[in-house]
């Protein structure tokens, strides 16, 4: 298994690298790839920067969307592991983060339960135990699942979810659930501002290190090369569909954290968080920014909020016009996202463990 790990580890690099075709890629130039790697570092690092100093120099109001934008973020990155990472095109993502929504809401109607130590777990494990059932019906079968079959079995997923709580007396019909308490912390409770806006970032930044921490890690190992080439990995003797089960159920995890904080933040839920028209947003965040690169999906966000926010401001008669020219625009000319313009496609797909040393000699 030490020989697949390393075949996998160089999966990466080119595809004549594990047949041995070719110039194998430990001779590229160094210097182009070392570069490289200091890309996204500060990438990452000017977007935290600007994150920290946002609420020092916006306005109140705008201070309460960047705590929306910034939950939106975290949303957009549960989808970001588990299509740029483990391919799955996942159609019913806001199923999780609509589930987590409603259960919290009713958690806080029905029993009084807002306390934050409560809420955000609740909505986390509503978020696994979702996306664990609906994963296990797609990816866990006999045979391995289409690309097709789990994107229709998570869009028929998220449609059915939605017609439900539109149909549904108990979670409000199409009205949602109206008028929910703020989050407490003891008898402190967070109200729209610095401090919300703080706290959710604080959350985002844990969560955006922990999955980078994933990523990079075995399992990611093993998630560069299910997404690089799926025949492969499974010739090696990994299980494919298992790992995309995983990751699947981390992406429905992280979704329903995020759920349960754009809840409380917005003070209502509705049916539409459940929906399709949700979970293609979500696509368009991380497709707009980059997949597969976690920073990807946060930058998308905040331009495509931020943009809209502008557009529908100022323009507010053709602003989805536009806004879908600027969208079809970067999809035709930049198709791995903004962030290709500043990231290599070798830094994308990772580096595991350490590169291999030259020894010198010439071919014979």
């Amino acid at each position: 298994m030490g020989a697949a790990r390393e075949a996998v580890a160089r999966i990466g690099e080119g595809p004549d690298v594990v047949t041995g075709k070719g110039t194998p890629a430990a001779s590229a130039p160094a210097g182009r790839v070392s570069a490289g790697w200091k890309v996204l570092p500060i990438v990452e690092g000017l977007v935290l920067l600007i994150a920290l100093v946002l609420p020092w120099v916006l306005q109140d109001y705008l201070t309460v969307f960047a705590t929306r934008v910034v939950i939106l973020a975290l949303f957009a990155l549960s989808f970001d592991l588990v299509w740029g990472y483990a391919g799955i095109m996942s159609f019913g993502q806001a199923l999780f983060f609509g589930a987590a929504g409603y259960g919290v809401a009713l958690l806080a109607r029905d029993l009084n339960v807002t306390s934050i130590l409560l809420i955000l777990p609740a909505g986390t494990l509503i978020g696994l135990t979702a996306s664990l059932l609906l994963g296990g019906f797609l990816l866990l079968g006999r045979y391995p699942s289409s690309v097709i079959f789990v994107s229709l079995g998570t869009l028929t997923g998220s449609y059915a979810a939605d017609r439900l709580a539109r149909g549904w007396y108990y979670l409000g019909g199409q009205n949602g659930i109206p008028s929910i308490p703020p989050l407490t912390l003891g008898s402190y409770e967070f109200e729209e501002g610095p401090i919300y806006y703080y706290m959710v970032l604080g959350i985002l930044v844990v969560v955006y290190l922990l999955c980078r921490f994933l990523v990079r890690s075995q399992f990611g190992l093993a998630l560069a090369g299910l997404r690089e080439n799926e025949q492969r990995i499974a010739f090696f003797g990994y299980k494919a569909q298992h790992l995309k089960a995983i990751i699947f159920a981390v992406g429905g995890t992280i979704a329903g954290l995020a759920g349960s904080l754009y809840a409380f933040h917005e003070g209502f839920v509705w049916p539409n968080m459940l929906g399709v028209v949700f979970s293609t947003q979500v696509v368009l965040y991380v497709l707009f920014g980059g997949s597969g690169t976690l920073i990807g999906a946060v930058i998308g966000t905040v331009i495509i909020e931020g943009v809209s926010f502008w557009l529908s401001d100022n323009y507010r008669d053709v602003w989805p016009i536009i806004l879908g020219v600027l969208l079809l625009l970067v999809i035709m000319f930049r198709p791995l996202g903004l962030i290709s313009f500043v990231l290599g496609e070798r830094e994308r797909v990772g580096s595991f463990g350490k590169a291999p040393k030259e020894t010198g000699n010439a071919a014979p």
